[in-house]
């Protein structure tokens, strides 16, 4: 047996359950995760955890070697023109470029159908002046195009086609960019490669897919208005080495789509595909990592939280749990910004359920071995202080006792032993149990604990086990009320019961050091304050007897009291018996007790 009572045995088999249940916690956070990284259940919160990732992580500077040049709501407004433009205003865009100094043109706009000859023949005569041109397509199957009549044209003209379709999550968003889509080169990896000079491997993306790496939201990257491009109306050299992406920016033209980085606004297709050639022209530097990390880190957060109830207090795991969740949210953060992207949904997620999953358990386990003690405790603590003395000591429940400054009271019913003699058994115990309750009622209202029932007399005291620094003035309150309106309330019970006219009672008051604990053996315990304040007490709540006053009151309660009643009577200095000192004694004014007996 330990110091609570408890055999070593049942400790190691409490233990082991709680082992058991915060594992089992842990497998079950892990086991719905799992199953939902399995059904993409959470999917796009994840995507949208990295679009929270771009935000943070802000607009980064302009880059140098970019633009576009945006067929905007001012170019319908200037032209005055109907869309689709005559191919030769392209051809015209596309000479201003080259003669400005541009690297690179990636035509955003779809040349699959004839229109006039000599417009289309202007505009293979544009783009065959000028170097490095790559033209979008949406319509391509096994690699071929008919874009300005298809690759024999194109080779001809020294340009290629890329196909412009980019993978779309739910909602529309563009995140991402393919290497090819139906066998044709993207628009992005074809101009990137004609920059380059060389071919780009597909496994440079790092999978299917790569994430496009923003430079900002909408307006980052230099954009000019196609109508001044038209006009010549640009400073000169605004287009030398840099790729130019031309392309629908008009939301009339439907070409505009959300993004990482746009939030509730859109980006036109011809910036989002600046973005996907800047991707591709520095080695796709966003990449996410391996896919085995995902269900790792599920396990890893699924397990932190049961072994952090197992090793720490409930409010020390949760604290540590809020710095894991504020830890892990900053480190992908940083690592977002350094290039990797580590999966942020998943593995909270898991955090938090096994953190909901270990604080049940913890609740659960904790109220059972609680109720274990209580049910221990309450063998010999009284149920009024059994909340609250585990409160403070939690399991701590010892054989031993302390010194405490408490007042006792003693307090008995007069006349009832010769009472109960000409009455049915039934029917004291029925006035008993009724005058108990009123008692103990007040008793317990005012802070006291109930000791023990001893027939009619009861025992309490007030500042132990919990200590109070009004446990006199708390013990003068129960005791005029007891012998007030209590005992008003009682002898009016019994009358309208047709069980007696009532009684009076005696109560004796002392304050003092007394010895609280717990007494007795292993297999029987029982609360109790003992020493010579309990023994005073009972002493003059004896001398009550043929006084005109119910309650008597030592001068040590009435010292002892922050705010003593104005109306104590000083009696005098009596003997007590068993003391070698005498006692001040006051005493409490009666209250009238209609039809009580003063015997």
């Amino acid at each position: 047996m330990d110091a609570n009572g408890t055999s070593v045995t049942t400790r190691q088999r409490r233990a082991r359950l709680r082992l058991t249940l915060f594992l089992a916690a842990a497998v079950a956070a892990a086991g719905v995760m799992l199953g939902l990284y399995a059904l993409d259940a959470l999917k796009g919160l994840e995507l949208r955890s990295v679009d929270t990732r771009f935000s943070v992580r802000g607009a980064q500077s302009q880059p140098d070697d970019l633009a576009v040049v945006a067929i905007d709501t001012r170019t319908f407004n200037k032209l005055g023109l109907q869309w689709p433009f005559p191919r030769r205003k392209h051809a015209q865009v596309l000479d201003n470029l080259r003669k400005d100094g541009a690297k690179a043109i990636a035509f955003d706009v779809q040349f699959t159908e004839q229109t006039d000859p000599r417009d289309d023949n202007a505009l293979i005569e544009a783009v065959g002046r000028s170097k490095n041109v790559v033209l979008a397509t949406t319509e391509a199957e096994n690699g071929r195009t008919a874009v300005l009549g298809g690759e024999r044209t194109l080779r001809a003209i020294h340009a290629r086609a890329g196909n412009a379709l980019l993978p779309n999550d739910g909602g529309g968003t563009l995140r991402r960019t393919w290497y090819s889509a139906a066998g044709l080169k993207t628009l992005g990896i074809a101009t990137a490669e004609d920059v380059l000079g060389h071919p780009i491997k597909p496994s440079a993306l790092g999978g299917k897919t790569a994430w496009i790496d923003y430079r900002g939201g909408p307006g980052t990257i230099l954009t000019l208005s196609y109508s001044d491009v038209l006009h010549d109306n640009f400073r000169t050299g605004t287009f030398k080495n840099r790729i130019v992406v031309i392309g629908p920016a008009a939301p009339t033209l439907g070409d505009v789509h959300p993004t990482s980085v746009t939030g509730q606004d859109l980006m036109s297709g011809a910036e989002i595909q600046a973005n996907a050639i800047w991707t591709a022209l520095h080695g796709f530097p966003l990449q996410p990592v391996a896919k085995f990390w995902t269900p790792l880190l599920i396990i890893l957060f699924a397990l932190a939280a049961p072994l952090l109830f197992l090793a720490l207090t409930a409010r020390e795991s949760v604290l540590v749990l809020i710095l894991v969740a504020l830890s892990y949210t900053v480190a992908t953060q940083v690592l977002f910004n350094r290039g990797t992207i580590v999966p942020f949904v998943y593995p909270m997620v898991a955090l938090g359920l096994s953190a909901v999953l270990g604080t049940a358990v913890h609740a659960v386990t904790a109220a059972f071995e609680r109720e274990m003690v209580r049910d221990v405790f309450s063998r010999f603590v009284p149920e009024s202080v059994v909340s609250e003395v585990l409160s403070q000591t939690g399991e701590g429940l010892r054989l031993g006792g302390e010194r405490k400054i408490a007042t006792v009271l003693f307090s008995d019913l007069r006349g009832f032993t010769s009472y109960a003699e000409t009455l049915p058994p039934a029917t004291v115990i029925s006035v008993l149990n009724r005058y108990l309750t009123l008692m103990s009622d007040v008793i317990l209202d005012n802070g006291g604990t109930l000791v023990a029932y001893m027939g009619d007399g009861i025992m309490a005291v007030f500042g132990a086990p919990i200590e109070q620094d009004d446990h006199a003035d708390r013990a003068l309150r129960a005791a005029r009320h007891m012998t007030g309106p209590a005992l008003q309330e009682f002898n009016q019970w019994m009358r309208d019961q047709g069980v007696g006219e009532g009684f009076r009672m005696g109560v004796g008051l002392m304050s003092g050091e007394v010895m609280s604990g717990n007494v007795g053996s292993e297999r029987r315990l029982e609360y109790t304050a003992i020493g010579d304040t309990t023994n005073t007490a009972a002493r003059l709540e004896g001398m009550t007897k043929g006084q005109p006053y119910m309650v008597f009151v030592a001068g040590t309660t009435v010292k002892a009291a922050l705010d003593p009643p104005d109306d104590l009577v000083n009696v005098e200095r009596m003997e007590v018996r068993g003391r070698r000192e005498q006692v001040d004694v006051w005493a409490l004014p009666d209250a009238p007790v209609p039809g009580a007996s003063s015997s």
